[in-house]
């Protein structure tokens, strides 16, 4: 469906529309908003309202208390529903686009797990330790054994906002006005999501509780430890050092190595540029402790994923850390099997009914909510090392 030529084709817009019916049209749209074939910001809200609303130019003027028409009256019996439509999916968009902008990074590292519960006791089975297994000729294979082995997730919920689009915005084109709005919905929702992810990765807040106990994601000593200080990020030695400490942890019901490799390395921003010298060098040099020669090989650490974030740092500190200790603050494992966000319902935007209250008291022509719900959850701290100065 062609909607752009340099600037919307309304009148195309209300075609495709009549012919294609509302389902059709808003897919097509969400889609060119999606693959940014169009832009939020190319829209005019009082040019989707005259080219979608009858008689649209005598809706939009009726706006205007000078018209000497009073808002419901101009609306009573007008059908505005495809100018809702369009206009949600706009406001929408805007509002995903900020909810999911780079800056997240975290967001992005770990697991989404869909739940229908408020917080989940999600059950495991414990593999007994590794058995021989042979089976003689004739003889029956032997069992194996299970053990009860369980985690519980932390309760879930619910954020959200509305943003109103009022008569004067839409007669007024204050188009960029209620996109801002929009956007800054978007925002605080994710910047919320990301900063309850954080505080979970950092280890801020302890929520992993295995067989009805509650630990904290790093430990130093005990059933697994993954916690490393003194061990600032300067070249490959500090990553194999934190390479050895996820290779000596083990299984607590078998006693084996947990079968984890890094593949994401999150680092401060101050060592941005470290990290990506230390993980893209092309090759890395190596001289033994009191050794005349040195070794020169590829670097083996291009199979790291590194991201940095600042909001991290930030989140560090807020734990009472010193700004000079949280910038040398630097994780390592794979952060999808370590943490997870565990979400009864993405973020989604709902739009109220006509005749509302608001419309009377407010001159609230459209308002529109946006929702998510969910809870950042610890699954498994075997899976990530946090490394200090």
């Amino acid at each position: 469906m062609e909607l752009v030529n340099k600037a919307i084709q309304y009148k195309e817009l209300k075609r495709r529309y009549q012919l294609d019916g509302a389902d059709r049209t808003v897919q097509h749209l969400s889609e060119a908003l999606r693959e940014r074939h169009l832009a939020p910001d190319d829209f005019s809200i009082r040019d989707l309202a005259e080219a979608l609303v009858p008689d649209g130019s005598e809706w939009v003027r009726g706006l205007d208390p000078r018209s000497g028409a009073h808002l419901l009256e101009a609306s009573d019996g007008v059908d505005t529903t495809a100018f809702q439509n369009i206009a949600g999916q706009v406001i929408y968009s805007k509002i995903l686009e900020a909810f999911a902008q780079e800056a997240f990074v975290v967001s992005k590292l770990v697991s989404t797990v869909p739940t229908r519960l408020d917080g989940e006791k999600i059950p495991g089975i414990a593999r007994t330790a590794d058995i021989d297994g042979e089976v003689g000729p004739g003889m029956p294979f032997p069992n194996v054994g299970f053990g009860e082995d369980y985690i519980e997730t932390p309760a879930t919920t619910k954020r959200g906002f509305i943003v109103p689009v009022t008569k004067e915005a839409i007669f007024f084109d204050r188009t960029n006005l209620i996109l801002r709005r929009a956007a800054e919905v978007g925002e605080l929702l994710g910047l919320n999501k990301e900063k309850r992810l954080l505080d979970v990765v950092i280890g801020a807040v302890n929520n992993y509780k295995w067989r009805g106990t509650t630990y904290d994601t790093y430990q130093t000593s005990g059933q697994w430890i993954n916690e490393l200080s003194g061990n600032e990020l300067v070249d490959w030695t500090n990553v194999d050092a934190a390479e050895q400490l996820l290779a000596d942890i083990l299984d607590p019901n078998t006693g084996e190595p947990v079968l984890v490799s890094g593949t994401t390395v999150l680092v401060m921003p101050a060592y941005r540029h470290a990290a990506h010298r230390v993980f893209n060098a092309a090759e890395i040099q190596y001289a033994g402790s009191g050794s005349d020669t040195s070794t020169v090989a590829a670097n083996p650490l291009g199979n790291y994923t590194v991201a940095e974030s600042r909001l991290a740092y930030r989140r560090v500190v807020a734990t009472g850390e010193s700004a000079a200790d949280a910038k040398k603050w630097w994780f390592l494992g794979d952060f999808r099997k370590a943490f997870a966000y565990m979400e009864n319902w993405p973020i989604t935007v709902t739009q109220a009914p006509r005749g509302s209250e608001a419309e009377f008291t407010q001159d609230i022509v459209m308002r529109f909510k946006a929702s998510e719900r969910g809870a950042a959850a610890v699954i498994d701290p075997r899976y990530v090392v946090k490394c200090t100065g």
